[in-house]
């Protein structure tokens, strides 16, 4: 446990010298228009085609980027949208299936999912639902630990390739109810809340 606190120091010290954003709420991410996601290794496909109940299924990116597909076989997935995926299944089904209809989703992706660390009672990565603020991922992790830094929370967010830091005020949040800091998350948020030093 005592080198487990150090770690977490360490780690938060460093974390500090990272700039930390204020004033302005965060910048939105990549993330904030579904139109611009691009499929990942990880993420979960429901594949359907229309009116062949066996040719639709349940897949998996694999490491290498693909999917399997019934008739189809192997087919690159990473990083194209769903709607790129969906045409190339089409043109490949042409072959066996008269006017194929195809609709890809994603109904699980391992970047859309928010975490929060350090001392909440369950430090949790959860699927990213539209709405959600650093006050719904805090309680959805069990709420704070006895040992908690309420004020020095933060928020980190991936924009345009670099790493961004807000301060969230949980005490303001918990016990005054001032939401100035409850902040809207998007997929890929990272919430810490460190310890109190003792």
């Amino acid at each position: 446990m005592k080198y487990l606190v150090i770690f977490l120091s360490v780690w938060l010290a460093g974390c500090a010298a990272e700039r930390l954003e204020t004033g302005e709420p965060p910048i939105p991410n990549e993330f904030a228009a579904d139109i611009n996601y691009r499929i990942g290794v990880g993420d979960q496909l429901s594949i359907q085609v229309w009116r062949n109940p066996e040719l639709s299924t349940q897949v998996p990116v694999r490491p290498d980027g693909k999917v399997s597909s019934p008739l189809v076989g192997d087919i690159v997935a990473a990083g194209l949208s769903t709607q790129q995926l969906a045409q190339e299944i089409t043109q490949k089904l042409g072959s066996y299936v008269r006017n194929p209809e195809v609709t890809v989703i994603v109904t699980a992706d391992f970047l859309r999912r928010v975490r929060v660390t350090g001392a909440v009672r369950n430090p949790i990565s959860v699927p990213y639902r539209q709405g959600m603020t650093v006050l719904d991922l805090v309680l959805e992790a069990g709420g704070l630990t006895e040992f908690a830094s309420a004020g020095g929370a933060r928020l980190y967010r991936n924009v345009d390739g670099a790493t961004k830091v807000y301060p969230i005020n949980l005490d303001a949040i918990l016990k005054n109810g001032n939401l100035k800091t409850n902040y809207s998350l998007y997929p890929s948020d990272v919430v810490t809340i460190p310890e109190r030093s003792f």
